[in-house]
């Protein structure tokens, strides 16, 4: 009975430290593409890093294109990627041609970073994200096994999908960050700079005045959980966080709004909860000359280290 009981325990120690988290329900591959890409309630949407490329290289046969500047972010807004106000959203969405029960593909050329701004935004307006699809790899997957195509699809007959208000959860403004963070030091709040490294330290300025950080933000780059287009496995994206509760509220920002929401997917995934983006990011407050930037490595130093 022993032998058998150690034996038993051996084996369960070898399975135990493969359990994971299941893959995310959104992310889908290009077998699952193909099989469903001639449902007559499917829209594929494309979010290139560099937009002319859906026509010089090419894009998946019938997607339609998303700029990811003026489509994603407000037009009018200082800055731009502020997050489109519900009402121009909506409108974007009804001119691809998407309806309340549209199943939505999205997909990118930069690792799911773009894509996840979009998934961010379709969650923010509450639309049914039972629907929407991720294609992990993105053009890489896709070219890996199918053609692309260079001919622009043709204009989708005008959808009807009614978004409903911006769900405050998931967001905050400077002022949140400021009086939470900056000023009152909530130890229940993790503010988190996904961005490179040697943007948070202020070594690179790019897309603002000051470099640095925020002051009281870690740096945790939401890139390094994925590579050659795809997410890496649950136990590095783990690693990746590990140095973070699981329970605190997040709050969240890059530069322009999408490595932050590949954090947000990153960190729901892995069982966080409550994580909202600063809309705006460090577009907004790296461009403030009033708001206060720390420079270096660690996430507080000279007079915010008293």
């Amino acid at each position: 009975m022993r032998k058998q009981f150690l034996q038993w325990l051996s084996a369960l120690l070898i399975i135990v430290p493969c359990i994971a988290w299941p893959e995310p329900a959104y992310l889908v591959d290009s077998d699952w593409l193909t099989e469903h890409k001639e449902g007559n309630n499917l829209i594929i949407l494309e979010v290139r890093y560099h937009p002319h490329r859906y026509f010089t290289i090419g894009h998946i046969p019938d997607a339609i294109q998303v700029q990811r500047f003026k489509d994603l972010g407000d037009n009018g807004a200082n800055p731009l990627m502020r997050f489109p106000s519900q009402e121009a959203f909506q409108a974007r969405l009804r001119q691809w041609g998407i309806n309340d029960d549209s199943t939505i593909v999205l997909y990118d050329d930069s690792n799911t970073a773009l894509a996840s701004r979009l998934y961010f935004l379709l969650e923010l307006y509450g639309f049914n994200m039972e629907q929407v699809k991720v294609l992990n790899g993105g053009t890489v997957e896709w070219s890996a096994f199918e053609e692309l195509t260079k001919q622009a699809t043709p204009p989708k007959a005008p959808g009807n999908v009614t978004l409903k208000p911006a769900n405050p959860a998931m967001s905050v403004e400077w002022t949140d960050v400021y009086g939470d963070v900056v000023s009152r030091r909530d130890p229940n709040i993790i503010l988190l700079d996904a961005r490179p490294h040697d943007m948070y330290t202020g070594e690179v300025i790019k897309h603002s005045i000051m470099g640095g950080h925020i002051p009281g933000a870690i740096n945790i780059v939401s890139l390094n959980g994925t590579s050659a287009q795809k997410w890496r496995s649950d136990e590095e994206l783990a690693e990746l966080y590990k140095s973070v509760p699981k329970d605190k509220t997040f709050y969240v920002y890059c530069h322009d709004g999408f490595r932050m929401s590949l954090a947000y997917l990153q960190l729901k995934h892995l069982g966080i909860k409550d994580v909202r983006l600063y809309n705006g990011g460090w577009s907004h407050w790296g461009n403030r000359l009033t708001l206060p930037v720390v420079e270096g490595e660690k996430p507080l130093s000279g007079d915010y280290d008293l």
